[in-house]
């Protein structure tokens, strides 16, 4: 039998009494409660009565209760706190000056509270708290996310329900902003989680739109359902409306869909990629859907379909996405993964007949990754793909589209030792044999052909390394100093294939690139542009490394790489461009990075990238850089640039703070892109005001501004979104 037992002891010499209370006859309830200041604790033990002058605290169920003074009732199972009441539970606080706790019932009762748990925050009056149901309930509630006595912004509800962690349900709650009503809702549910219902409004105006209100519903039905609802209107442009919708689930993966739509009352004056008028519909629309999972161990489903009515429909609705991907594509790939092998599934269709894509219809590819052949000190890898391909032209490209079918299988043994302990080399020998079947066009077509190529080579390299503990700089930041140095040379012979790229149809060829493509296979992976080479790939590393908090932190990191031709083809150099990465980093606040592509053979710089980031603290910080990029039609790069490019934010105090962002060419002398940005923090809600001013070197130049604003405990925009994608303030 388990007895409720409350027995007072008073230790008055220390300051501390405790007295244990466990339930009655047929209770699993265990209170324990002890006194936190000197005083006395009296217990009648006819009536079952017990008083607490002093300071307490009361463990129960799993919530902790402390009071100034209080009352205990071991016939009823009453407790009763007064004075400045605390009980903590399930993380959250809970404040006030009385409550009732019924240990029968499991409810706890108590007048004036106040709480919070980021966050939401809350006061009212008649809180009901019933342990059974995990739900809370009171009456003429506050709720707010605004953590200050007086809250810009609050919801005032006649009842309210609170599911701890889960969600608040609100009736006849009213909208405030300060002290004034502004609507009205008969019954509000919102989560509490991070994830929250909102709307969001961004007003503004701009040349190409007119005066604009965009505005979007975030809407969370469950903690695997999500999406937002658009509503848009521009002057010149008309009423648009989307749906985003995704959806995640365990074994279903994710999956996210968005639909786009308006009726454009100016598509005739949309200005194509040469300034010129383009032809594109009025009703435009851009359609999107996506989905990954994982339906069992090691295999993976990956999606994406991509539909839109014309070439710039991304461009003119949604900049920040058109700025990162101006071709987007469409596939189905499932991936299969075993300990050494991986199969490779992919279906690519062309969505959109106005960008050029190499349809896979499909393309299935096994790899073997580099695996040891039994106890040998010998390594193999390897793989081999079939698919049927065809490359179709965007519309108004005059190439004839071709298709065939092509079956590739490569295969290498690598030999990597080590020498004398800190010398590494890695010979390797492969060869590749390539089918090709009659190809299928309009035009001229191509003979079935088989290929085959032999490849060998060697990677060789080492590290070597020194250190100087005892150097130190306070004004550096350095308190120690290691060298890494890490020479490599990576040597690949490919003897004239009995076919060559001229006569193979082009599906998988190199393109024209910034950088400096890998030359060794299986890295090198434009199968059809595979042609005889003799050629080093030399490079040298350097980094120096300190201690800064306790953390190793790169002072310098930098990497310095060619390619030596032993033979050349027609109009080639001994060496190619030598390219120069750098990462220099003299103090904790301040990054300096380089990237240069610069012409050895007739010295002249063909790439320029330089970045300057400057952090020192919380109130301002600066990155400027300059890009240039020299007109070279012969490498593919018709349009060159002389790109100056500065952001500078400011916080003028806790509450206001601005950035400025230019980006200037200066072979023309052109502004092409102003942003002005005031940032406004109204303590619970923050506000941005945006003006800018593009130069698209058209007849007319393309003036915006926008007002952005949130509640601060839901940001729209992930931290630094706002530097990085800064037309997003612009609803783009």
């Amino acid at each position: 039998m388990i007895l409720w037992r409350l027995i007072p002891r008073c230790l008055l010499s220390i300051g501390v009494a405790a007295v244990s209370c466990l339930a009655q006859e047929g209770e699993e309830e265990e209170i324990d409660i002890e006194a936190l200041t000197p005083g006395e604790v009296n217990f009648n033990w006819e009536t079952g009565l017990g008083v607490a002058t002093n300071a307490f605290v009361v463990r129960f169920r799993d919530a902790t209760l402390t009071a100034d003074r209080g009352q205990f009732d071991l016939n009823s199972g009453v407790i009763l706190a007064e004075g400045t009441v605390t009980l903590q539970r399930d993380n959250q606080m809970w404040r006030g000056d009385r409550l009732l706790y019924h240990r029968d019932t499991g409810i706890l009762e108590t007048s004036d509270f106040r709480t919070g748990r980021w966050p939401f925050y809350a006061s009212g009056q008649g809180l009901t708290l019933d342990f059974t149901n995990q739900v809370y309930t009171a009456t003429n509630a506050i709720l707010t996310s605004d953590d200050v006595a007086k809250p810009g912004f609050k919801v005032r509800a006649r009842r309210l329900t609170i599911s701890p962690g889960r969600y608040f349900a609100a009736r006849d709650a009213v909208l405030y902003v300060g002290s004034v009503p502004i609507f009205y809702f008969p019954y509000l549910r919102r989560s509490l989680g991070f994830r929250v219902n909102q709307i969001n409004a961004v007003p503004g105006y701009r040349s190409i739109y007119g005066p604009f209100l965009l505005g979007s519903y975030e809407w969370y039905w469950t903690d695997r359902l999500s999406g937002v609802i658009h509503a848009d209107y521009r002057v010149k442009r008309g009423f648009a409306g989307g749906l985003d919708v995704s959806y995640e689930g365990s074994r279903l993966g994710r999956s996210d869909f968005r639909g786009y739509y308006l009726h454009d009352l100016d598509a005739e004056n949309v200005d194509g990629a040469d300034g010129l008028p383009a032809e594109v519909p009025r009703d435009r629309h851009w359609l999107y859907f996506s989905h990954q999972s994982e339906p069992a161990t090691n295999l993976t489903v990956k999606a994406a379909i991509r539909e839109q009515s014309d070439l710039y429909v991304i461009r003119d609705f949604f900049e920040s996405e058109y700025r990162e991907n101006q071709q987007p594509s469409s596939l189905l790939e499932l991936d299969r993964y075993w300990s050494n092998l991986s199969l490779n599934l992919v279906a690519q269709p062309q969505m959109n007949s106005f960008f050029e894509t190499v349809e896979r219809l499909p393309d299935v590819k096994l790899s073997a990754s580099r695996m040891q052949l039994w106890s040998l000190p010998l390594y193999y890898e390897g793989e081999t793909s079939t698919g049927y391909l065809r490359r179709r032209f965007a519309d108004g490209d005059p190439g004839e589209d071709y298709a065939a079918l092509r079956a590739d299988s490569f295969h290498q043994l690598v030999l990597p030792r080590t020498l004398m302990g800190w010398f590494n080399v890695a010979p390797r020998v492969g060869g590749r044999f390539t089918y090709y079947g009659e190809t299928d066009t309009d035009g001229p077509a191509l003979a079935e052909r088989t290929r085959w190529v032999f490849n060998t080579g060697a990677e060789l390299s080492f590290k070597a390394s020194r250190l100087w503990p005892s150097s130190s700089s306070r004004f550096f930041q350095v308190d120690g100093i290691r060298h890494i140095l890490r020479p490599a040379v990576n040597y690949s012979y490919v003897p004239e294939p009995g076919v060559r790229p001229p006569e193979l149809p082009q599906f998988d060829s190199e393109l024209p690139t910034l950088r400096l493509l890998p030359h060794w296979f299986p890295d090198y992976n434009a199968i059809d542009s595979i042609d005889s080479r003799n050629v080093m790939r030399l490079g040298l590393r350097n980094k120096l490394q300190t201690k800064r908090g306790g953390e190793v932190d790169n002072l310098l990191d930098w990497d310095l790489y060619t390619d030596w031709r032993l033979d050349r083809e027609p109009g080639q150099s001994n060496f190619s461009d030598v390219f120069s990465d750098v990462d220099l980093k003299p103090w904790s606040w301040l990054t300096l990075t380089s990237e240069l592509r610069v012409d050895v053979d007739d010295p002249r710089i063909r790439i320029a990238n330089h970045i300057a980031t400057l952090s020192p603290n919380n109130v301002w910080s600066w990155q400027v850089g300059h890009r240039y990029l020299r007109e070279d039609p012969a490498l593919g790069f018709t349009d060159g640039h002389d790109l100056l490019l500065s952001s500078f934010y400011y916080r003028l105090n806790e509450n206001w703070g601005f950035r400025f962002s230019h980006h200037f060419e200066i072979s023309d002398q052109t502004m092409e892109e102003q942003y002005y940005t005031v940032y406004r923090d109204f303590r619970s809600w923050t506000g941005a005001l945006t003006f800018r001013v593009r130069d698209n070197r058209t007849d007319s130049r393309d003036y915006g501004v926008a007002f952005t604003f949130h509640l601060k405990a839901f940001p729209r925009f992930k931290s630094g979104a706002d530097r990085n994608k800064p037309s997003l303030l612009l609803g783009g």
